[in-house]
């Protein structure tokens, strides 16, 4: 890796004062930004430049900045978390741009996903999805079995780890042309529907969170494939197929 060095930007970030307001793209110069610092901690310096200037600071959402929690979301340069791949926002470097470069910077674009302010989304959506998806049952009667006890094949074991290590960031959705969530339903019904803990409620959990899905308003999948290759965490097409299995096995 090299040296990290410092570089002069041009931001165009999206600026709206909320969801009922009309945007606009505008513009800021920053100088003097290491390349050993990330996304966020590049607009962190943005933020208080702007402070400094009694500007108002630009709105983003963050958490861990691990690559853990999803809430990192950006559109940078046309590409949902940027030019790395399988990497989330918080995890991008500026070292992967370059002295003068302009950065476009803008929030993800989906009905399902309404702007709160300049770059944050409301992206609740997913939560109700999932909190549709209901429970997985457990003997409660006081003689409860510990899960490492059943017996799982280890195939199956991988592809629930897999698919649940989606982080809801909604890449997915901001890739796809049509704004669809199949990606993301077909992981969260996936992890449960691999695992025998799961197959309790599959039936009436498939059918439960793809019609909150399409109630959301998210767009049906083609099948363009722009959500595996954008998603940071590398969640496979293979989940859309076992959710489409489940749903049509549910419905018999």
């Amino acid at each position: 890796m090299s040296a990290a060095k410092n570089i002069n930007i041009t931001l165009k970030i999206w600026r709206q004062k909320n969801a009922s307001s009309k945007g606009n793209i505008e513009t800021y110069k920053l100088d003097n930004v290491s390349t050993a610092s990330s996304f966020l901690e590049m607009l962190d310096q943005l933020n208080e430049q702007l402070v400094n200037e009694r500007k108002e600071p630009v709105a983003f959402d963050h958490d861990c900045r691990e690559g853990i929690c999803g809430m990192c979301s950006l559109y940078i340069n046309g590409r949902a978390h940027g030019p790395e791949t399988g990497t989330t926002t918080c995890q991008l470097h500026m070292r992967k741009f370059n002295d003068g470069d302009t950065i476009y910077i803008e929030p993800f674009r989906s009905k399902a996903f309404p702007v709160i302010k300049d770059l944050v989304v409301d992206r609740e959506a997913f939560d109700r999805i999932q909190q549709a998806g209901g429970f997985v049952s457990v003997n409660t009667s006081g003689n409860t079995i510990d899960a490492n006890s059943i017996p799982v094949p280890k195939d199956d074991a991988d592809k629930a780890f897999e698919a649940a290590a989606c982080i809801g960031c909604g890449a997915c959705v901001a890739s796809c042309k049509n704004g669809s969530a199949m990606l993301f339903v077909g992981a969260k019904v996936s992890q449960y529907a691999l695992l025998p803990q799961g197959k309790v409620e599959a039936t009436q959990r498939v059918q439960n969170m793809v019609r909150q899905m399409d109630e959301e308003g998210f767009g049906n999948c083609t099948n363009t494939g722009a959500c595996e290759i954008e998603c940071p965490k590398g969640i496979s097409l293979e989940n859309i197929a076992r959710m489409n299995r489940e749903y049509l096995k549910s419905s018999f």
